[in-house]
């Protein structure tokens, strides 16, 4: 079927906007994963269960996490390359993100028997729609970096460095727990890596 110029050009715009057109799926696990975000600066609860086929019992910590403060762009770089002048920066088409994080780690009940080691690996950056992002290696991280080992009562602060596309201005963040053998409760806690816009207030 032979195509006119104007055929071809009303059908290249047709596909440009089904393209930049998510379809409803898409739209909606987007929605589901933004409004599931926490903001910057509000303190999130989850609970880390630890137990096994062996005990009797699980033992039940709650953590609160905060992500106090997000850095992006030149001001992320320059601090990355302020740790260490060996860090390379951030891969063609990406930006560092650097999140400082306060997490409080406490039981419900005693005598409480588990500590809590803390990592920055336990956080992941994704899209909206839920693409995860590879986080960078860097020789030198960032100080305060986020690692601690923490018993009941007991809370840590740090940096942690995170990579993202050029092009994602609204990237999430994922923890997940890491307790060997036992498990978090709800698969994993979202936060912003961004900061919403002021609101606008209509006369």
């Amino acid at each position: 079927m032979d195509l006119s110029r104007a055929s071809i050009a009303s059908l290249a715009v047709a596909a440009v906007i089904l393209l930049a057109s998510p379809c409803p799926r898409v739209r909606a696990a987007q929605n589901k994963f933004a409004a599931q975000a926490q903001p910057v600066g509000a303190p999130l609860s989850t609970i880390i269960e630890f137990g096994d086929d062996y005990n009797d019992g699980d033992e039940l910590y709650d953590a609160k996490i905060t992500v106090l403060e997000i850095v992006r762009g030149e001001k992320a770089l320059d601090l990355v390359r302020h740790a260490g002048a060996s860090n390379p920066a951030p891969k063609a088409g990406s930006d560092y993100v650097l999140a400082r994080i306060r997490f409080q780690f406490s039981a419900r009940a005693v005598p409480e028997d588990h500590d809590y080691t803390l990592n920055s690996s336990q956080f992941a950056a994704m899209s909206a729609d839920g693409v995860t992002y590879p986080a960078p290696v860097l020789p030198a991280p960032v100080q305060p970096a986020l690692h601690a080992t923490l018993r009941s009562g007991q809370s840590a602060g740090g940096w942690i460095v995170l990579q993202v596309p050029h092009a994602d201005r609204a990237p999430l963040m994922m923890f997940t727990a890491d307790v060997g053998s036992t498990f978090h409760e709800g698969g994993g806690s979202l936060f912003r890596l961004y900061e919403a816009p002021p609101a606008t207030h209509r006369n």
